[in-house]
């Protein structure tokens, strides 16, 4: 924001994907920024002759690739430190290596660590994350804190869970406390800083929630008006807990249903072994899904069905799935979604395989739609809210090759390159709403 009441004005190759699978890029290209809000969008030429009343303070790098700011739909703050270790499969994996570094998560760890994250993901041009904490409120509460002070948009929520041991909390004094703290926390953040921050009632998964606290969840959240985010179908074993642990249940999606938290307000992480039953379940309640490929690859969990929940019509968006996604990098997270769907297609004929512009699509405005927030972010339409991340071409290139045009490439091309070779080296800006959050220092070129 420009508080001489001067506009921003935002000049490089603008690409954005408005549509799945439809790039729209301007080469030469710019955003003028009023406030918090893109206030003119089309080529530079054209929009710095333009008359106008306020001046427009440029800035400009010829080798600046502008997108709009990408959404991370799924990842676990205290999991962090555990990227990269091990493998194996789901549930062993999270006795391993996640269980004991979420029974750590309490408050001095969660304020050491949780500003740490969030210019983590700022760094990454990451504008927009749906996060989990651990079970502990004091942490929760840091945690916050730190999202509020970042300037990033943050829909987070203490984990919920009340079977099984966590820790030094069994499960009697989990449910005990676990609704009202989570109240607590939803009454004191969700709205907090202008807006940006939001509450998401987080139960881990079924195999770790009653039924009972299942319900409240969604009594809690139709109350509030908050977000709920859980796990689903990510893991065979996993799937065959539910099945022993809520017998009446036709299926997994089942036991969420008859609880009431399918609702256009959730947004379910990886989704991989659902049913035709499931799948159009999730669609009738408006539900969204959270496509993690990273993390289903680092654990072995298996391949995303997207055509099947395209065809369904469900919302969808991109997850790095920290800690068993390997990264916050977005980019990386984008070339998984493609890679994994072309691998499917040597033994499944139907299988989608994402153009770089149905997989921008989907760490942009296909994120923004399944958060309920397509109007307001995701791409370059005057009105939208100014959320931007500013890549250097020059640092994606072989050999830095910093003299070559940005113009010589398309859209599709440079969308490509960015998602193939993409990364925090490459990121020079982040934007939220107007305001820079993030800026790298003036690389070294050669």
């Amino acid at each position: 924001m420009n508080p001489d009441n001067s506009l921003l004005g935002i000049r490089g190759f603008l690409i954005d994907a408005p549509e799945f699978g439809r790039l729209r890029s301007w080469s030469d290209g710019a955003l003028i920024i009023d406030g918090a809000h893109i206030a003119e969008v089309g080529d530079y030429a054209s929009l710095a002759r333009k008359p106008r009343e306020q001046p427009v303070r440029w800035r400009h790098s010829p080798r600046s690739a502008v997108f709009p700011g990408l959404i991370d739909l799924h990842a676990h703050i205290p999991q962090y430190p555990a990227v990269g270790r091990g493998g194996g499969e789901l549930l062993p994996w999270l006795r391993q290596h996640v269980f004991p570094l979420e029974r750590e998560f309490t408050g001095p760890k969660g304020r050491r660590e949780a500003g740490a994250f969030f210019s983590e993901l700022a760094r990454h041009g990451t504008t927009t994350a749906m996060l989990y904490t651990a079970i502990y409120e004091d942490s929760c509460e840091a945690a916050f804190h730190a999202a509020a002070a970042s300037g990033l948009r943050v829909i987070m929520g203490q984990m919920m869970t009340d079977v099984g041991s966590y820790g030094q909390l069994q499960p009697t004094k989990i449910a005990s406390i676990l609704n009202h703290e989570s109240e607590r926390l939803c009454r004191a953040w969700h709205g907090a800083a202008d807006g940006l921050i939001e509450y998401a009632f987080s139960p881990r998964f079924a195999v770790a929630c009653s039924e009972r606290l299942l319900r409240a969840v969604a009594k809690l959240a139709a109350e509030s008006g908050a977000y709920i985010q859980t796990h689903l179908a990510e893991n065979l074993e996993e799937i065959e807990k539910v099945r022993n642990q809520f017998p009446a249940a036709r299926d997994y999606t089942d036991v969420y249903e008859m609880c009431g938290l399918l609702t256009a307000r959730t947004v379910l992480g990886h989704c991989l072994h659902l049913s035709e039953r499931e799948i159009g379940a999730l669609a009738a309640a408006g539900a969204g899904v959270a496509h993690c490929p990273t993390a289903n690859l680092f654990l072995r969990s298996g391949l995303f069905p997207l055509e099947k929940m395209r065809a369904a019509g469900l919302r969808i968006g991109l997850g790095s799935g920290v800690g068993t996604g390997p990264e916050l990098n977005l980019w990386q997270v984008m070339r998984s979604a493609i890679e994994t769907q072309k691998a499917r297609s040597f033994y499944e004929a139907d299988a989608l395989v994402p153009t770089p512009g149905a997989a921008l699509h989907m760490a942009t405005q296909g994120a923004a739609e399944t958060l309920g927030k397509g109007a307001v972010i995701g791409s370059f339409e005057v009105g939208k809210e100014a959320d931007l991340t500013i890549m250097d071409y020059a640092a994606l290139l072989p050999y830095r090759q910093s003299a070559k045009p940005v113009n010589d490439l398309s859209g599709e091309d440079l969308t490509s390159l960015c998602i193939h070779r993409g990364g925090p080296h490459a990121v020079v800006e982040t934007f939220v709403r107007g305001r820079s959050i993030f800026r790298a220092p003036e690389p070294e070129l050669f």
